[in-house]
């Protein structure tokens, strides 16, 4: 019996230090609720590459798009709290939850772990387009209503609720036309498809190499790739359409992993690698710890509401 209790002890000292072991131990994974190419997958991948130097544990970012983005959201709300899977939280998946019944609660059902950045958002048409500005493009559109047909990323994106905001604010009817992502709805541009596209500085990439125009952009000042293109406010639309988002865990995780994921992605955030992409997509750094986060989200969940309501949306 004492040899037989000796050779246990090494065994059960091992298990409380396992037990605690630190945070990380195991891959992380972040859920991405859109498509893969997209601006927001590119710049997460390259936010999770630098996050994973300072964690000491692979990031690894998952697509899973559709449903309106709220399949990320969703899979993490019913999770284990333990930090190891997190998900994007876009303002579609937000205002998701005022148009359909989902299993989540914004407010509710997550843990803010640090606010990121927001889009470039505006409207493109092809370089060889008739309409040289938005001006010409407006007159058009108020002499034929639903006649011009816009691209957008899918249905109820920021990209497709801004471009539904802007046509009630200027008194145009659009046909909205939703793609699987912002690359499909900017190649539809250039492919004739469809006359415009509400999309991220992604299809700016086009305006960029010769392919297509910028009739408009929703950032509040000029953007620095693109300075010659006037913003919805310059053009008399008092808007500014930006999708900030961050991510978010399950409710309940521990203080301890939260602030250990909150400092690596603050450090990561200004890594040159991913500050070298958010450049690319004339996206801007907005960093909010989680604290602050989580106030930021009490201020969002109204402002979609009403959005939703000002654009007369139903619940489905």
């Amino acid at each position: 019996m004492q040899r037989r209790t000796l050779l246990a002890t090494p065994a059960l000292l091992a298990l409380p230090a396992r037990a605690q072991s630190r945070f990380p131990d195991r891959p992380v994974t972040i859920i991405v609720p859109f498509v893969a190419g997209g601006s927001t997958d590119v710049v997460m991948r390259a936010l999770a590459e630098a996050t994973s130097k300072r964690l000491g544990q692979p990031v690894l970012v998952e697509n899973r798009p559709g449903a309106g983005s709220s399949l990320g959201p969703a899979a993490v709300a019913r999770a284990r709290p333990d930090g190891y899977l997190l998900t994007q939280m876009p303002n579609s998946a937000i205002r998701l939850t005022f148009l359909q019944r989902l299993s989540y609660d914004v407010l509710r059902d997550f843990t803010p772990v640090v606010h990121l950045t927001g889009y470039l958002f505006g409207i493109i048409v092809k370089q060889d387009a008739r309409w040289r500005n938005w001006g010409e493009f407006l007159a058009e559109a108020r002499a034929n209503p639903g006649k011009l047909t816009i691209g957008n990323a899918g249905t109820n994106g920021s990209p497709h609720l801004g471009a539904l905001e802007l046509a009630q604010r200027a008194g145009i009817e659009l046909l909205h036309v939703p793609y699987r992502g912002e690359a499909e709805s900017a190649q539809a541009v250039l492919g004739g498809h469809v006359d415009a596209a509400a999309t991220t500085a992604l299809g700016g990439a086009m305006v960029t190499d010769g392919l297509a125009r910028w009739l408009n952009t929703w950032t509040a000042e000029r953007t620095r790739k693109w300075p010659e293109t006037p913003t919805l406010r310059e053009l008399g639309y008092d808007m500014v359409v930006s999708g900030p988002y961050g991510l978010c865990g399950p409710a309940g995780m521990p203080p301890e992993v939260t602030r250990t994921l909150h400092d690596a992605f603050r450090e990561a955030m200004q890594d040159p690698s991913h500050l070298a992409v958010m450049d690319r997509f004339d996206m801007n750094v907005d960093y909010k710890n989680s604290a602050d986060y989580a106030a930021f989200l009490q201020h969002v969940v109204p402002q979609e509401q009403a959005l939703i309501r000002r654009l007369g949306l139903k619940p489905e």
